[in-house]
């Protein structure tokens, strides 16, 4: 009889355990977040791993096909583990098998997944580990259409339920010029209220160029093959955009949760292609030869048009905004990625520039609103800019001809790759917490239902 209550106690105890969403319990003990790493093929996958965390375990466990893919991922983890500076330590457990995903579900060896890689398994993925009990940290894009977008809403319900947490990686809330232009437009004495604009004069424009090639922490940035067939990588206006209207809805809207079925309208998109040759997909693949299922993509002239380029125009909450962004190859000499930021207040307007003149480091300027007596708009800004000083000690007001220039600290800009580091940090803080901010699931949302939308008009407009 023992013997029955027993075993009977010991099953019992199995079933609650297994029933037990992974998510729950994170205290922020030491090497309590085990990670598994699912099929990377972005080398964002490999950037959460730049640094280590207390939090985490050292041992990650990668389930993936054989392939270049994985081959690259591996290489920039072991970059990181044999570093001269601030090594890591990390240990890879690895499972090749064409089973990865059913193998990583049926083992349970980790509690967080990351997913950078093919944008067109992305959603499935997602959706299958939070059905698992899986939490999920995800690179951007999370959806690439309108059928994906459909598949994340439940995803996150599915999230809810089983108390896992899904977090998109947005790296661009962590450079500083984006957090000082929502600081400031904190700031009545400074910014004013917001403008509503109109379609012809925005209140909000968000403009990025990107070059396919690029060299990252000091190589040649390898881009998969897949990263130029826009149906498994998604087209340019539901992927980089999504920092970009995710910005616009963090600066200036911060902390309001924002429903997409009634305070979005898009109302203008279109997109158009950058030309790349055949020479140039091998030199940033490093491939020989084209793919068999990309062979048909090349047309007569051996040219592969990519629709990596977007424009989007959209109200949100009765704001008018314009996004657009543009993919060429390589930069010219001496160049590089470009940004432009506006945003527009009743006492002065908030600007990003990161082009030539800046060197190609994004700067923060402010100019008056148009009508601002400039006697008055001036000692206003100064005096308004002593909260921003406390809040950023040492960043300091510089006066150029009719506009003030932020001036801020180099360790301020801590540079792309180690936002990742930022993310996961904040991603770790909210798995102790147990929830993410009441305002996050619902803005991931109406970003994405934004960015498959004015993708979905700009295809209807060809």
């Amino acid at each position: 009889m023992k013997l029955i209550i027993g075993l009977s106690t010991v099953l019992m105890m199995h079933l609650s355990s297994c029933q037990q969403p992974s998510g729950n319990g994170f205290t922020g003990a030491e090497n309590e977040v085990k990670l598994i790493t699912l099929n990377p093929g972005h080398f964002h996958a490999a950037l959460i791993q730049k640094e280590m965390y207390s939090q985490v375990d050292p041992t990650v466990h990668v389930y993936a096909p054989k392939g270049s893919d994985l081959d690259l991922h591996m290489q920039r983890i072991n970059g990181f583990n044999t570093r001269e500076q601030d090594p890591t330590s990390w240990e890879s457990r690895i499972y090749t098998g064409t089973d990865y995903l059913e193998k990583m579900l049926s083992e349970r060896k980790g509690n967080v997944v990351v997913l950078a890689g093919n944008n067109k398994l992305k959603t499935s993925y997602i959706k299958t580990a939070v059905e698992n009990g899986f939490n999920v940290l995800s690179d951007k894009p999370m959806v690439i259409d309108g059928a994906s977008f459909e598949m994340l809403e439940e995803a996150f319900q599915i999230a809810k339920q089983n108390n896992v947490l899904l977090y998109d990686i947005m790296t661009e809330r962590y450079e500083i010029t984006g957090q000082l232009q929502r600081a400031i437009g904190l700031v009545p004495e400074i910014f004013g209220t917001m403008e509503k604009g109109s379609p012809e004069n925005p209140a909000v424009v968000k403009e990025s160029v990107h070059h396919f090639f690029k060299y990252v922490a000091g190589s040649v940035l390898r881009r998969p093959p897949w990263y130029f067939d826009v149906s498994q990588q998604g087209e340019g206006i539901i992927d980089v955009t999504t920092h970009l209207v995710d910005l616009i809805q963090w600066i200036c809207f911060p902390d309001v949760i924002l429903n997409y079925k009634s305070d979005v309208n898009v109302y203008d998109a279109r997109r158009w292609p950058t030309n790349v040759s055949l020479q140039q997909f091998l030199d940033v693949t490093g491939l020989q030869a084209v793919p068999d299922y990309m062979k048909s993509d090349f047309n007569d002239n051996d040219v592969l048009e990519v629709f990596a380029n977007g424009e989007m125009s959209y109200e949100l909450k009765g704001v008018h905004a314009r996004v657009s962004v543009v993919w060429d190859y390589e930069a010219p000499e001496g160049g590089g990625d470009t940004h432009v930021s506006l945003m527009r207040g009743s006492k002065s307007n908030l600007i990003i520039r990161q082009g030539a003149e800046q060197n190609f480091v994004p700067m923060l300027y402010i100019e008056p609103a148009p009508g601002q007596s400039f006697t008055s708009w001036k000692p206003e800004v100064r005096n308004g800019f002593e909260k921003i000083s406390n809040q950023f000690p040492g960043v300091e007001l510089v006066f150029e001809g009719s506009e003030f220039r932020v001036e801020i600290p180099d360790h301020y800009r801590i540079g792309h790759e180690a936002h990742f580091g930022r993310v996961a940090e904040k991603y770790l803080g909210f798995l102790v917490d147990g929830k993410l901010p009441d305002w996050e699931v619902p803005n991931m949302l109406t970003k994405y239902y934004t960015t498959t939308r004015a993708l979905e008009m700009a295809r209807e407009r060809d």
